[in-house]
């Protein structure tokens, strides 16, 4: 079993990851998503469609606060890929809380990582799976 969990998602599956013991693949992966989305607390409009709105509770801050993790119990079962470019998240932040796990630092880049492809190898062996023909 393994998670792969990009931005928010990669937060998640950093817990997921600690709790099961598995390989987990991160790709510009939330630190801190608590501290972040507390200024958002309120109504919101959609990232995709801003015509949609929708309401962020204070209590998704606290549900957040509960998964967090403390030191990696399997730090070698983790694969980060990090751009320094990534206009949302510090890589920095990225880099200082995945010590003793394999990193992918990129120069430039961004937050959806738009050249992922480019790095979709070095995640398949990671993960040990081969790609198909």
């Amino acid at each position: 079993m393994a998670v792969i969990g990009s931005s928010l998602g990669g937060f998640y599956a950093t817990w997921l990851a600690a709790q099961r013991g598995c390989k987990a693949a991160l790709l510009n992966p939330a630190i801190d998503p608590a501290r972040d989305l507390a200024k958002y607390i309120g109504e919101q409009s959609a990232w995709h469609d801003p015509g949609e709105r929708f309401y962020f509770a204070p209590e998704f801050v606290d549900e957040l606060r509960t998964l967090e993790v403390g030191p990696l119990p399997h730090p070698e079962r983790v694969w980060a890929l990090m751009a320094k470019g990534d206009e949302v998240l510090d890589w920095r932040e990225m880099t200082a809380r995945y010590p003793g796990s394999q990193q992918v630092v990129m120069e430039g880049g961004d937050h959806a990582i738009s050249n992922f492809d480019q790095y979709l190898p070095q995640l398949l062996e990671f993960l040990d799976l081969q790609p198909a023909p």
